[in-house]
């Protein structure tokens, strides 16, 4: 019933799914909780219900379930859906889902690790989870894995692999990762000093959004160095 209620969900038959989740919920399965959990959340096939959301993922999570475990985390570390922000408990149980393979899980425990937020800033933690998120293919884990490797922070520092990191997470298009590897191009870092892939990858970046490289693009633009 499980595949059954999953297939009507994907086919944004959210009624049918609801009524599938709702009732192997009843029965004791996890991953219809979470399922179900998001539902209430997103206000899918049901009207939205924050109680009834940290209800589902809380019990889900008790039994160990992966997404369960990370979208109760998303909520304590933002402090939304009902519950108030709690950085410890949103980084326990994002180190929880992490060990249970999610990979934003662990890219969302590694920025903790990094920044300090609900645990001890840890940076070889966090290069380490990166490093796991970003074998799972992770496009964001590879952008702050190659600020890791840039700067020496957790690990050695190593031009060569934060090129890597950067061209990895500038290939999926992370606007970060475009206009880091777009510096790595204008200073020749990790490569060869290159003004036209720099120019190139501050482009793309600032059409997905970047800030600082719109404001590169304007400044070269009002000083006659490019042209659109």
């Amino acid at each position: 019933m499980i595949q059954e209620a999953n297939a009507a969900y994907n086919a944004k038959d959210y009624k049918k799914a609801y009524k599938l989740y709702n009732k192997l919920a009843e029965q004791g399965d996890v991953d219809a909780m979470t399922s179900l959990g998001y539902m209430y959340q997103m206000g899918q096939g049901c009207e939205a219900d924050e109680a009834k959301t940290v209800e589902l993922y809380t019990k889900a999570a008790e039994a160990k379930q992966p997404y369960a475990l990370f979208n109760l985390a998303i909520l304590y570390e933002n402090g939304i859906g009902g519950v108030a922000c709690d950085m410890f408990k949103a980084h326990k149980l994002h180190m929880e889902a992490a060990k249970q393979g999610v990979p934003p899980a662990m890219y969302e425990a590694a920025l903790m690790f990094e920044r300090g937020l609900g645990c001890i800033q840890n940076y070889s933690e966090a290069a380490f989870l990166y490093e796991e998120a970003a074998k799972h293919g992770h496009a964001a884990a590879f952008n702050n894995l190659g600020t890791l490797y840039k700067e020496g922070y957790g690990v050695a520092q190593d031009d060569a692999r934060s090129f890597i990191c950067f061209s990895r997470a500038a290939e999926a298009g992370v606007p970060e990762g475009l206009y880091n590897l777009g510096l790595l191009y204008d200073h020749g870092i990790g490569c060869e000093q290159d003004n036209e892939k720099a120019l190139e990858y501050c482009r793309k970046a600032a059409y997905a959004g970047h800030e600082k490289a719109k404001k590169i693009i304007r400044d070269l633009q009002e000083d006659g160095k490019i042209v659109f």
